[in-house]
């Protein structure tokens, strides 16, 4: 468990700055009118002149460059959403529980440090997330809103495009993919403890598993973990692009007219009537008509 957070709390802030939208050519068709004074759009992956412009409110910002920026500069988002009242308890929160953190951490006090880097990482999360649902647009749903709901929590983005039916469907994989992964986890350190103990000359080992059979079943076992971790990043980045996808295709049309199919009886008349005197055919006539 305190693997996986690790990796999360380090993959946060990579994981923001990317792009807010996975658009592709296949959505650059002319869904929208506005294409101008689309927050939306993803022409430029980032632009610092962009960004502190509009911080200074000089210009609008999109989303993906909001989230992107603030990433790093912390208060961004408050600041350009005009909410100046949360920067203390943005600062404070984030600031303050790093500081505790280090300094029971400095005191060996590694339990109390813990929770505070948690209370640190939580405050990140916090900020990003207010930022998120404060941002204010006329669209909806505006893709890049929706992927940054399933970044910060799976499932989110889902029910901001009205798709909560998917939700137990993502949230059943991740639960199962982290089962796995934590279940392989500890039968890896368990067969990886029992190897090292069974391969050590300078002790007398007299447990029932021998160090060749630790060592392929602590190998089996990582392979697992591994393969677990990988299944669960991969269904996390699926809800993530499928939110995008479906706040892309919100708009797209499809009515049940879209084709009609005529049959009705017909006279054919052949080619050759003419020069052979052949009589016409009577027969169906199909019409179809996109």
């Amino acid at each position: 468990m305190k693997r996986l957070f690790a990796i999360l709390l380090f993959l946060l802030p990579l994981v923001l700055p990317l792009r807010a939208q996975f658009k592709s050519e296949a959505f650059s068709q002319q869904y929208n009118d506005d294409k101008a004074s689309d927050k939306d759009s993803t022409d430029v992956l980032f632009s610092f002149k962009e960004y502190f412009g509009g911080l200074a409110h000089r210009n609008e910002l999109k989303i993906g460059t909001l989230a992107a920026g603030s990433a790093v500069f912390i208060g961004g988002e408050q600041i350009y959403n005009r909410q100046y009242w949360k920067l203390p308890i943005v600062y404070g929160s984030i600031l303050g529980s790093a500081g505790a953190g280090l300094y029971f951490k400095s005191q060996g006090n590694e339990d109390i440090a813990k929770y505070c880097f948690i209370g640190t990482a939580f405050s990140y999360w916090a900020m990003h997330m207010d930022g998120v649902v404060s941002f204010k647009t006329d669209k909806y749903p505006l893709p890049g809103k929706a992927t940054l709901y399933s970044i910060l929590l799976p499932g989110l983005g889902q029910a901001y495009n009205g798709e909560a039916w998917k939700i137990p469907v993502y949230i059943t994989g991740l639960a199962t993919a982290y089962y796995f992964y934590d279940n392989n986890s500890t039968n890896y350190e368990r067969y990886r403890r029992i190897y090292k103990e069974a391969s050590n000359k300078e002790v007398t080992y007299e447990g029932p598993i021998p160090s060749d059979v630790a060592i392929y079943y602590r190998n089996v076992y990582r392979r697992l973990r591994d393969y677990s971790l990988l299944a669960l990043g991969a269904i996390y980045l699926l809800q993530v692009i499928d939110a995008n996808v479906f706040a892309y295709m919100h708009d797209f049309e499809i009515v049940d007219d879209l084709a009609t199919v005529n049959v009705a009886p017909t006279v054919i008349a052949p080619d050759t009537q003419l020069a052979f005197n052949t009589p016409p055919a009577v027969g169906l006539g199909i019409n179809i008509r996109f």
